[in-house]
């Protein structure tokens, strides 16, 4: 017995990781759909993971903007990257993203050190969030390309890093385990005033360190 071939279909892949973006892959499968079967209505829905095309992901999705930002890429280098401000119901929300900052795709293959590699840039994009009046953040954690535990992006938000003398840690995953407290007298003064709400889009259950942590597990591929 024949089966009827579906007449409405829904598209909606993640990215792939440093080749295409969600949007790119759900016009690609698409246009092979389509082909396949030309009568048949096919909608495409690009779907955010907290990973790379997140933010313009969510901006397409509730009639924001991606804002273009300059900040410190993940070997020391200038990186143009960006964040967005979200439109409609979400209106005073951004979303920055840790791949538009910190992602693996921006440290060359022959500099690829998770130990050595920072998210001082995604502090950069957090403080351009905050002085451009966002008042909650969603921070996209996916496909990044250092282990630092988020110490460059405290470096860049104003804290600072201690060890147990009280002198301050170097930003890196190679000296998470000289750090004993933070000192957050410096601290930008919308997030020391408690006036930014920041939520982090993360799996819950990958946890740093560890056996089964993120370092030791995805620590090869970064």
């Amino acid at each position: 017995m024949a089966h009827a071939l579906p007449q409405r279909i829904l598209v909606a892949p993640s990215g792939f990781k440093e080749s295409l973006d969600a949007a790119a892959v759900a016009a690609a499968i698409g246009a092979g759909v389509r082909r396949a079967l030309p009568g048949a209505a096919v909608k495409a829905v690009p779907i955010a993971d907290g990973g790379e095309g997140t933010a313009e992901t969510l901006a397409c999705a509730t009639g924001g903007q991606l804002v273009p930002v300059t900040v410190t890429g993940p070997v020391g280098q200038q990186v143009q990257s960006h964040y967005a401000m979200l439109g409609g119901e979400a209106a005073g929300t951004a979303v920055v993203e840790m791949a538009a900052a910190a992602g693996l795709r921006l440290v060359p293959r022959d500099q690829r050190d998770p130990g050595t590699t920072t998210s001082y840039g995604v502090g950069e994009l957090i403080a351009a969030a905050i002085d451009a009046g966002a008042s909650k953040i969603l921070v996209g954690c996916g496909d990044s390309g250092t282990s630092d535990g988020g110490m460059g992006a405290l470096h860049a938000l104003g804290a600072r890093i201690l060890d147990a003398k009280g002198r301050e840690v170097k930003a890196g995953g190679n000296y998470l385990g000289r750090v004993d407290r933070l000192n957050l007298s410096g601290l930008h003064p919308a997030l020391a005033a408690g006036q930014v709400q920041i939520t982090m889009a993360l799996n819950q259950h990958n946890v740093l360190t560890g056996p089964r942590g993120v370092a030791r597990v995805f620590g090869l591929q970064k």
